[in-house]
Parts: structure tokens; C-alpha cells; sequence
């Protein structure tokens, strides 16, 4: 099979009502980031085979989208250890271990070689979108038989619209499409989707790619994350270079403690330095902050320019907006299976109370896998971002983890699925000395543990950042799929 979508999947053996068997058809991953290769690769070790689902003209189209950002974990947090066998096997040199990569070195030195190895690029059907999944013959209501249908997972590529029909579908399509909108509601601000040639949402190329459309302009940013403080940074070094540049800072809480981070106390000094630097900012005037201010409308003057209007009754005037509140899961192609998912984070019912922001103030999350991440429909999981829902929480590290049991799981070595092989330090990968190489609170395991089995305290926040981001010459954790 060519990595081309339009390839054939290979005859399919019979059951006895003349139906393809299941336990004889591939495994859909539905994603083509580091999780969704990594899952492939798992599944190649034990005997089984993939069929990835990339929805891109590459793997890891999403990292790609942020390829200017240091990740805050370094290469050897990033690299999966069934892919690394299957590397160099054919004489992969992997990159620097302790070396911070950004989004395209993930995608140029890590993944485009991964799909490029012949065990890989077979099992690639790229420029393909999923749209839909569902049991063959069976749709969401019907019990009778269910679990003996396969998974029938339909899909467009070159124009045309096909199937394909699978054991068990692994979805693992990140949420990096799917950022969350200005309004305070959860719902787009009057006005936003009308205003969008002048809104950008996450983590724009402030002093690269983007700097012409920022440069000499006045621009709101919306956010408490480090996505946005990241992007209030550049813009404020933008700022000393292109005069006429003016930064507004708006946020929905008065209390700025978590933007601001510990300062001094902090346990990860550099974490500390950031915000630090970003109080300094707005006490000297260079960052304008806007607090408390929870968007609700967004018009637009006669020369083009913003008029932001807040619950609180103010009006910020910009030439341009950055969106930087938080990501969210798009589960609309899985509407004729059955889940059980968390009503507040979206995320496997299982997994929420490990991961839920408005209890655990760091990212600590005890490594899981298949019996957290499966669905009610045996062989349908979540994995990678995508089981985060909502959360902020996720590391590339986790994800891997996930998959590894997914693969363990879905051969019967149900001990494996259950054992722990998640290689972190106890602080996780914020035990990097290296300059501005802190996580997110929400992002990695950086406090003491003080619960039991949880690894952080809790603390009430809201969950409205995006997996963290630093500057463009900072870190941000590679929690993101962004990836998948």
C-alpha cells in the first residue's frame, strides 16, 4: 500500500454471515501527530496493524502550526520508545537528548523520518478526513450482536468518499483546530466570527513570520495561559523594536496570581522569571492590563479597527486581537458510537477526576491507560490530546504511555496494559536547569505531592489556558498535540 490515501486496504476475510471478521481488519488511528505514529508503532510490535489517518499533506500538520515555539521538555521526553526502535533500525541519529526542539524540528528530525521508514509509509493515508465512525450494520441504538460488528470508518481523500472497515478505531486527532473563542461564555463574543480577519487565535509568529501584521499596531491579547503571557512578552520586545506598537492585556480575574506565577517562591525559578518579567511589563506601563474583563462583544469601527466590549461595561480599542484561552476536542465524527465522557472536560469519565484544572493547580497526572481510555463500544479509545478534552494537563510523554497500554490491551496482555513504564523524574520535565525551561502549572508535575496519588495540591483555577506556551525563544511544554 502506497502512503497515498487512495490506496485499497487488502482483501478482508469472511465471517460466517459473509462479513468481514473483525479480529482479521487493521486498526484505524484516526491522527497523524506524535501520538497517533507512536500508536502505529506500538501496534507493529505486536503483531498487529495500523492504518493512520491524517487528515494534513504531513504528519504532524498541527506541530507544524507552532513551529516556531522551543518546546519547554527536551528530546528525551519527546521521542517514543517504539518509534526510536524502529528509527534505528535504519540508522536514525536521534538529535541532542537534552536539546529543547520546536515544533518543526519535531516534525523535520522526529516524525517526517518516522513516516518515511517502510514499516510507516504503507500505513499512511495522508490529505484523508475522517468523517465519521460507527458499528457496521449497528449505528448507536442497536445492542443485538454489536460488539461482533466491526467499526466501519468513513472517510474523504482525492475528492472521493470511501470506507474502511476496522477492529478498533484509536482516535487521536488533538485538539489543535479547535481553539477556544474570545467570549467569556464559552460561546464566540458577539461580533467574533464577523471580526476574524483581524483575530488570531493561540500563539502567533509575533517576531518571525507574523511581525508585519503586528508591528506599529495596537493589539489586545485575551488570556491568562502562558500562551498568552509568551505572546505579551514578544509583543513587548516587538514593541522596544517597532515603535507605535501598543499591548493591551485582557483577562476575566482581577487576580492575576497564576499569570504571575510564584515570582521568587516559585519552585521552578525560571517559571518565576516569566511572570516576574510580565508584572514588570505592566507596571511600567508597556503592557496595558485590562482586569477584570470578560469579553462579550467585538465590533468594529469605520476604519476597520476593534471595539471589544467587556460584562463589566469597558471598551478596549485594538487594530488586532490574539484569542490565546485554551483548546478544545472536536468528537463530532464519533456521534454513532457510544461514549462516556465527562460532561465538564469532555474527556473519558474515567480519566476526569485525575486531570480536572479546578482541582489540581499542577499537572500531575498518574500515568493511565486502555481501561481509563476505553469507550463503551469495545475497541474504540481516546488517546493523545484528544482524551484531555478540555484539560490544559496533557505531556506528549503521557500520550505515549497511553498508547503503549492501548496496543498491550488490545493483544489480551492485560498486565502489560496495566503496568506503568512512564519514564519521568518525580518533578517531571521541569527538572531541566536550563534557562526558561520551567511547565506549566498545568502542564507537568512541579510541586510536592501533598495528595496521594494525585502528585499536587488542589487548588480551584480555571481551565482556560491552551497547553502552555513560552516566548518564541522560551519553552512551551510539549503537551500539546497541538500535535496530533
Amino acid at each position: 500500500m502506497s502512503s497515498c490515501c487512495s490506496a485499497k486496504p487488502a482483501p478482508q476475510s469472511r465471517g460466517p454471515e459473509g462479513f468481514p471478521s473483525p479480529a482479521t481488519l487493521p486498526i484505524a488511528i484516526i491522527g497523524g501527530g506524535p501520538v497517533g505514529l507512536a500508536a502505529a508503532a506500538h501496534l507493529l510490535e505486536r503483531g498487529l496493524e495500523p492504518l493512520v489517518f491524517e487528515v494534513g499533506p504531513s504528519v504532524g500538520t498541527a506541530p507544524l502550526g507552532w513551529g516556531h515555539v522551543h518546546t519547554f521538555s527536551p528530546w528525551r521526553y519527546n521521542v517514543d520508545r517504539a518509534c526510536r526502535t524502529l528509527l534505528e533500525r535504519h540508522g536514525w541519529t536521534a538529535p541532542d537528548a537534552e536539546a529543547f526542539p520546536t515544533g518543526r524540528d519535531l516534525v523535520e528530525d522526529y516524525l517526517a523520518p518516522l513516516a518515511a521508514l517502510p514499516e510507516m509509509a504503507g500505513r499512511l493515508r495522508l490529505n484523508t478526513r475522517v468523517t465519521g465512525v460507527a458499528r457496521q450494520r449497528a449505528g448507536k441504538v442497536r445492542d443485538a450482536g454489536r460488539e461482533r460488528q466491526p467499526f466501519e470508518v468513513r472517510f474523504q481523500a482525492e475528492g472521493m468518499e470511501d470506507r474502511l472497515l476496522v477492529q478498533s478505531v484509536i482516535v487521536a486527532t488533538g485538539t489543535w483546530g479547535h481553539p477556544n473563542p474570545a467570549g467569556a461564555s464559552g460561546l464566540p463574543a458577539i461580533g467574533e466570527h464577523r471580526a476574524a480577519d483581524r483575530i488570531r487565535y493561540g500563539m502567533p509568529d509575533v517576531l518571525g513570520a507574523d511581525r508585519g501584521r503586528y508591528a506599529g499596531r495596537r493589539v489586545l491579547v485575551v488570556g491568562s495561559g502562558h500562551s498568552a503571557v509568551g505572546t505579551l512578552l514578544d509583543l513587548a520586545s516587538l514593541a522596544e523594536q517597532a515603535p507605535g506598537t501598543t499591548v493591551l492585556w485582557a483577562v476575566r480575574s482581577a487576580d492575576l496570581t497564576r499569570a504571575y506565577g510564584g515570582g521568587a517562591a516559585d519552585q521552578l525559578p525560571e517559571r518565576g522569571a516569566l511572570g516576574q518579567q510580565l508584572h514588570h511589563l505592566v507596571e511600567s506601563g508597556t503592557v496595558e492590563l485590562l482586569a477584570p474583563f470578560s469579553v462579550d462583544e467585538v465590533g468594529q469601527a469605520a476604519d476597520g479597527s476593534l471595539q471589544v466590549m467587556s460584562l463589566e461595561g469597558e471598551t478596549a480599542e485594538a487594530d488586532e486581537m490574539v484569542v490565546a484561552t485554551g483548546l478544545r476536542p472536536d468528537l463530532g465524527i464519533l456521534g454513532e458510537v457510544r461514549l462516556d465522557l465527562d460532561p465538564a472536560l469532555e474527556c473519558p469519565r474515567v480519566l476526569a477526576p485525575l486531570i480536572d484544572p479546578n482541582l489540581h493547580s499542577c499537572g500531575t497526572v498518574r500515568p493511565h491507560g486502555a481501561h481509563e481510555l476505553q469507550q463503551p463500544d469495545t475497541g474504540l479509545f481516546l488517546a493523545g490530546m484528544a482524551s484531555y478534552g478540555r484539560a490544559p494537563t496533557f505531556l506528549l510523554a503521557t500520550g505515549y504511555e497511553q498508547v503503549r497500554s492501548i496496543a498491550a490491551f488490545l493483544v489480551g496482555d492485560m498486565e502489560a496494559a496495566r503496568r506503568v513504564e512512564l519514564d519521568l523524574p518525580q518533578t517531571g520535565v521541569c527538572s531541566s536547569s536550563r534557562v526558561v525551561a520551567a511547565l506549566d502549572a498545568e502542564a507537568a508535575c512541579c510541586t510536592p505531592t501533598t495528595i496521594q496519588g494525585a502528585g499536587c495540591p488542589l487548588k480551584p483555577e480555571l481551565a482556560e489556558d491552551t497547553p502552555c506556551c513560552g516566548t518564541a525563544d522560551q519553552k512551551v511544554p510539549l503537551s500539546a498535540e497541538p500535535a496530533e
